[in-house]
């Protein structure tokens, strides 16, 4: 007997439902932000002629965003730049609601879970046009998700094992029928299928004529299609009048790159722009005494440190327990966001199922970590970061690193700090060594297991750290398949106490959504999925 499921249904990822406002961009946004895209360069997606930039004109709003996206295909975007973007364009079966990870029918109108959990059939939208022209149908979908199964995937698309690994089969029933088989039952797999990056649904037209990657020519069955990206400069989308819903409320949506958060603010001040994000406590007298308004609201957002735990000094986790205690992170965290943003002792910020307040790091104890580290002979250490503010991190890496070399330097450890663009720094981070590496997570979709798998994985481009534990492992894949309740939030907290114990990484702290916003917008907010959804946002 199958279990009919209609227009809502709350899977384990949607245990926490998070009302979101505004915030969070470089996502790294500064997303969920791993995984390895290909590299910007200049795409045009119609002969349309791009508006004009600038916020004067009601008919167009403009968002300054601190760097490029990473990849205009969802299979190939794993950061926060893309998603804000990629969301506009972009539709998957099912969608979160507008303010929490509640699921909901988007593509698919309705499904059904079979009783053992292996077998999803989706019964899908009808008279949904791709921007292209073409029809949305049930072998769109199969094509979409047979590229990045196992086997198919490439290295390249960063969130395929997250959402596809359990996939055995996608069978195209009819045209408007679509059959799901897994190898074994994930509860967190209706809210993957919601995320932004991976599951959206590409044209397969556009795939076709784009070598299976459409990262320069974006075509989706969203409320706006893509007009133009003028790398470094700015991505122009136009509303999707064709659009099977209500069409998007503004005509234009611009995003702009402003990598400096000081000309972005004053962007936004001097009415260039209409909405800018990765702003920081130093600017908000500056945004507010120009009339413009800040937002800020909760977020799943968890800013950290990681060592490299496969080559250098900090393979010994005597180095890393000693580094973690010669900083002091609370006061760290209060010099640098003044307020706004929360000392962390857990990756997993205190919203999600598994959280324990109880777990924390090694405490600060600089004259412990002296000792430890001159008996170890350490005395210097390499770190690599960016150089741009994330969601996770509004001050920019650089600022960050500079404060960790102030505490290591008063226990006897000189820092070497290498600052890359974000784009470089993602490369680097997968091809050059180091000790320490900032980084940070914004959750995709509610569900613990979207932070801390990012530990169990073998992609070096999710795990910074290179972290390896076949204890850790075996508890996350029996956190996949263990139910929503308190059997399976037990299984994160184990998580949490051996990273607390091993130490791959320290968490630093749990950034709120911050904005700037033009009093003359109206609807925006920043969903707490990193999504900045326009289709109802106007400007008077």
């Amino acid at each position: 007997m199958k279990k009919r499921v209609l227009a809502v249904l709350l899977t384990g990822a949607l245990a926490v439902s998070l009302l979101a406002g505004c915030g969070g961009g470089a996502g790294d946004t500064t997303t969920g932000e791993t995984g390895d895209a290909p590299a910007a360069e200049q795409g045009s997606g119609d002969e349309t002629e791009a508006p004009a930039e600038g916020g004067e004109g009601s008919d167009t709003i403009t968002f300054g965003q601190a760097a490029d996206p990473r990849s205009l295909d969802p299979a190939f975007a794993d950061d926060g730049e893309s998603t804000k973007i990629n969301t506009n364009i972009y539709e998957g079966l099912v969608r979160y609601s507008d303010t929490t990870t509640e699921i909901q029918p988007s593509l698919a109108e309705s499904w059904e879970v079979s009783d053992d959990g292996l077998t999803y059939t989706f019964h899908l939208r009808q008279g949904v046009k791709f921007h292209d022209g073409t029809d949305f149908n049930a072998e769109a979908v199969k094509i979409n998700f047979d590229r990045q199964l196992p086997g198919n995937a490439t290295e390249d698309m960063p969130y395929a094992g997250f959402v596809f690994a359990a996939v055995t089969e996608v069978t195209a029933e009819d045209d408007y029928t679509v059959v799901i088989k897994l190898s074994e039952a994930q509860t967190p797999f209706l809210a993957n299928l919601a995320m932004i990056q991976g599951s959206p649904i590409v044209s397969p037209a556009a795939l076709e004529a784009n070598d299976n990657n459409v990262t320069n020519s974006p075509c989706g069955t969203g409320p706006y299609k893509f007009v133009s990206w003028d790398t470094n400069q700015s991505v122009v989308l136009e509303r999707f009048e064709d659009y099977w819903g209500e069409p998007a409320k503004t005509k234009n949506l611009i995003f702009r790159i402003i990598p400096d958060n000081s000309a972005r603010v004053i962007a936004l001040n001097n009415g260039e722009v209409d909405v800018i994000d990765g702003i920081d406590a130093m600017v908000v007298d500056q945004i507010s005494q120009s009339g413009n308004n800040v937002q800020t609201d909760e977020a799943m957002m968890t800013n950290y440190m990681a060592f490299n735990t496969t080559e250098g000094v900090c393979k010994d986790v005597e180095v890393r327990r000693a580094l973690v205690q010669a900083l002091n992170v609370p006061e760290m965290v209060q010099t640098l966001y003044q307020g706004y943003d929360q000392p962390a002792t857990t990756f997993l910020p205190s919203s999600l199922p598994g959280y324990d307040s109880t777990i924390a790091p090694p405490a600060y104890d600089p004259e412990a970590a002296q000792k430890v580290l001159a008996d170890k002979g350490v005395t210097s250490l390499h770190i690599i970061t960016y150089s741009v503010a994330r969601p996770y991190n509004t001050v920019g890496g650089q600022k960050l690193a500079e404060a960790v070399q102030g505490y290591l330097s008063k226990v006897g450890v000189e820092c070497t700090i290498d600052a890359y663009d974000w784009t470089t720094f993602k490369e680097k981070a997968q091809t050059d060594t180091y000790d320490l590496l900032f980084a940070g997570w914004g959750g995709d979709n509610g569900d613990p297991d979207n932070f801390l798998n990012l530990l169990a994985t073998d992609d070096i481009s999710m795990n910074y750290s290179h972290f390896s534990s076949d204890e850790y492992k075996k508890l996350i894949a029996d956190g996949l398949v263990t139910p929503v309740g308190d059997e399976r939030s037990a299984i994160y907290t184990e998580c949490e106490k051996i990273i607390a114990d091993q130490v791959p990484i320290l968490p630093i702290s749990h950034a709120n959504f911050m904005c700037g916003v033009s009093p003359r917008v109206n609807g925006f907010f920043y969903h707490v999925a990193q999504a900045t959804k326009f289709a109802n946002v106007t400007k008077n």
